[in-house]
């Protein structure tokens, strides 16, 4: 544990999708920390005051970005929006279910920054990393 552990926040909207015609803007923060090194979060408010945490394994988004990946609790899959390049996030809980949609471009920056901060392989052998980093350098 460091005194000081790297964090990687980003701030960014995602589009919270109600169905296919509609979606909702929803302030959010990716964060990352170097002392949780396996974990994402992620944190957003839905129509109050209450932030709602949903943490999930980096290299389930890594892989999310490129090819679709996860099953149960949270999938991740790369997708276009009128022409953009998102990754859509699935999460369900005993609470309800969202559809998240994020830029692909800040999810990548972002994952690129935790992936410096703590590159794959350091965090304790975590297989199937390194092909991601690969991937989302040479974008």
């Amino acid at each position: 544990m460091h005194p000081n552990p790297t964090v990687v926040e980003r701030e960014l909207e995602l589009m919270l999708v109600l169905s296919p015609e509609r979606a909702v803007p929803v302030p959010a923060r990716l964060a990352y920390y170097a002392d949780d090194p396996y974990a994402v979060h992620v944190t957003f408010h839905i129509d109050s005051g209450h932030p709602v945490h949903w943490t999930f394994a980096r290299d389930l988004l890594v892989e999310g970005v490129f090819r679709p990946c996860g099953h149960g609790d949270v999938r991740v899959w790369p997708s276009k929006a009128n022409g953009r390049s998102v990754v859509l996030m699935a999460l369900s809980s005993p609470d309800g279910d969202a559809l998240l949609e994020a830029p692909s471009a800040q999810v990548s920056a972002w994952l690129e920054r935790t992936l410096r901060a703590v590159p794959p392989g350091t965090e304790g052998g975590q297989l199937g990393l390194d092909d991601g980093l690969a991937e989302l350098l040479a974008r």
